[in-house]
């Protein structure tokens, strides 16, 4: 099955305020009309995490922290774990109507999951950068179908399906380091952990960005000025298979 076809990337020129929140309304927009969205989008400063969160015993405490520091956390409906969100970390939302059956339940996961990494490796590929799926010890949010560069974790992927009103609806979701700071996010991502405290602790080298990964590739002490631009574009370009995508955002040439 894998993933489904999509007409067009939508692609948010400004932060979101709330981009799980967002996510919860693209899967009902989907869940009424049928239409599969896919979105391009970057969140406002803060953290992402799993429901299981809630159970730790400084969770009250240590999201009300954050949220007076303007560092909001936000609980999303798939697994996984934390994830920094910011300048410099960019979102892909692909959501569609999955099969009819008497649950919402998962389907092909791991077919999910090939598509969208198989995907996103080729829109990098375009800028020079190879990409492969592989965990990565030591990193935020790790899984199986981490992208990585070099054994670096660059990409992050995660699945969400439920049933809204009686309708089947499937997400998946990337986060793309583009050019945030590693040590920045890894040291926020700690500095939480360890308020709840979780005893779990990230390791700022198990991760690169795209910026990191085209310097190596290139050879190059500083990444172009439009690189991120020419990531959105190159990924809505790959995502969008029947309509041209709506980034206009210059040249895809590495």
């Amino acid at each position: 099955m894998g993933l489904p076809t999509f007409g067009f990337v939508a692609v948010h020129e400004r932060p979101l305020a709330d981009g799980i929140a967002a996510e919860a309304d693209w899967m009902r927009e989907v869940a009424l009309h049928g239409r599969a969205l896919a979105q391009l989008w970057q969140g406002a400063a803060g953290l992402v995490v799993p429901r299981s969160y809630e159970r730790q015993p400084g969770w009250v405490a240590a999201r009300e922290r954050w949220a007076a520091a303007g560092r909001p956390v936000h609980v999303r409906a798939s697994g996984g774990g934390l994830v920094p969100q910011g300048p410099g970390v960019l979102n892909l939302s692909l959501v569609w109507r999955g099969p009819v059956a008497p649950a919402a339940a998962p389907v092909d996961t791991d077919g999910v999951y090939r598509d969208l990494c198989d995907g996103l490796a080729a829109a990098l590929s375009r800028l020079g950068i190879a990409a492969s799926a592989q965990p990565v010890e030591g990193s935020f949010c790790d899984g199986r179908y981490n992208l990585a560069v070099d054994g670096r974790k660059l990409v992050g992927t995660a699945q969400s399906w439920r049933r809204i009103d009686g309708v089947p609806v499937a997400l998946a979701h990337a986060v793309l380091l583009v050019d945030a700071d590693p040590v920045q996010l890894t040291d926020e991502a700690n500095a939480f952990e360890a308020a709840l405290p979780s005893g779990r602790c990230y390791r700022a080298d198990a991760l690169t960005t795209v910026a990191q990964a085209w310097c190596s590739a290139h050879r190059q002490e500083r990444a172009p000025a439009d690189l991120g631009a020419r990531c959105r574009h190159l990924l809505a370009e790959q995502f969008a298979r029947v309509l041209p995508p709506l980034a206009t955002c210059g040249s895809t040439e590495p």
